[in-house]
């Protein structure tokens, strides 16, 4: 079927689509259910176990659940994806959590909400967002691309099999599933716990909802690159990529090729938008002051270095990764969450 579309569509409108639909999907969900890490980890790091964290973690437990699920059907080759066979840093992966956990405390938020923000009329979150994606661009091609380096190589880990959790300790995809539905039944303990009965109902809706986005664009990937008469990369949801690629789109000739990417960001907004409006919560916001604005300002660099450094947004480079169980993702999950946390407590 994905062969007869590609060959009356094309590759580039058939990606793009894509990104398109799980992009709505995923701003709609995420602006309606308040999904973020973000708030997530300040949460816990001041001592409460509440509404935010068992969104995100019924996110994540359903991501991990439908990814597992659909590598242990032949949906997905887990062996061939970035996050576990590609060179990555250690070094890397935990200075740059440390830098986006701070950075999106600053912002208060993550790209993919800072995106959802933008939607609903936030402008703070709008010159972030655009702040953030140069940050990325001059993280990889820029000025600051000698510092990503150096930082980069000061421990680097290689490919393989060991990259995988599961593999590493001799375990199959039976057992992934296993963990997604442990931590669903502790995201439902604590979602179960929570008093405010009216958000609820979207928290677990979106929750869940993000989740299989997340798992939606791992097969959508995996069954174009099957299909497609191109090499194409297999790869999940991230807004880091997306995010400089719009920017380079506007400021390169000729712009980008055309892919999911492509898609993903309006559809993102458009998304959030919608949710918006089903809540009534479009409207305009601006910087209180000039301090303010230079602590998003600065908050944006620092997430735009930390998500090259650990390969990822907090969607990407956790959910994403998280859902594959792969090691690089975990570690990233503690490096970031400790860069929030030490962040909230010291400026907020």
């Amino acid at each position: 079927m994905a062969t007869d579309l590609i060959e009356r569509w094309g590759e580039p409108t058939l990606l793009a689509t894509g990104g398109l639909v799980i992009g709505l999907a995923f701003g709609l969900l995420a602006q309606r259910s308040r999904f973020c890490f973000r708030a997530a980890a300040i949460e816990v790091g001041r001592g409460r176990l509440g509404e935010k964290l068992a969104v995100w973690m019924l996110g994540l437990a359903a991501a991990v659940i439908g990814v597992q699920a659909l590598a242990l059907t032949g949906g997905l080759e887990v062996a061939s994806v970035r996050q576990i066979a590609a060179q990555a840093s250690v070094s890397g992966l935990l200075v740059g959590g440390l830098l986006f956990g701070a950075g999106m405390v600053m912002t208060r938020g993550c790209p993919a909400r800072l995106i959802v923000l933008t939607a609903n009329g936030n402008l703070r979150a709008l010159l972030s967002g655009l702040v953030f994606a140069l940050a990325v661009q001059a993280s990889i091609t820029g000025w600051l691309a000698p510092l990503r380096t150096a930082i980069s190589s000061w421990w680097r880990i290689d490919p393989g099999p060991s990259r995988s959790l599961l593999s590493a300790v001799g375990l199959g995809h039976g057992a992934g599933l296993a963990i997604g539905l442990a931590l669903l039944v502790l995201a439902v303990a604590l979602m179960t716990g929570q008093r405010e009965r009216q958000t609820r109902a979207w928290g677990w809706v979106g929750g869940i909802g993000v989740g299989l986005t997340v798992t939606a664009a791992w097969a959508f990937s995996q069954a174009m690159a099957r299909a497609s008469f191109e090499p194409l990369q297999v790869h999940g949801l991230n807004f880091s990529a997306p995010s400089a690629e719009w920017l380079m789109r506007v400021l390169q000739s000729p712009p980008p090729k055309i892919g999911f990417e492509f898609g993903l960001i309006p559809g993102t907004l458009a998304g959030a938008f919608v949710g918006g409006l089903l809540g009534r919560e479009l409207r305009l916001e601006g910087f209180h002051d000039a301090t303010s604005m230079l602590r998003y300002l600065a908050g944006a660099v620092l997430m735009g270095l930390g998500a090259v450094l650990c390969v990822g947004c907090a969607v990407g480079a956790l959910v994403t990764g998280g859902a594959l169980m792969a090691l690089t993702a975990w570690l990233t999950l503690g490096s970031m969450a400790l860069g929030a946390i030490v962040t909230d407590r010291l400026i907020d």
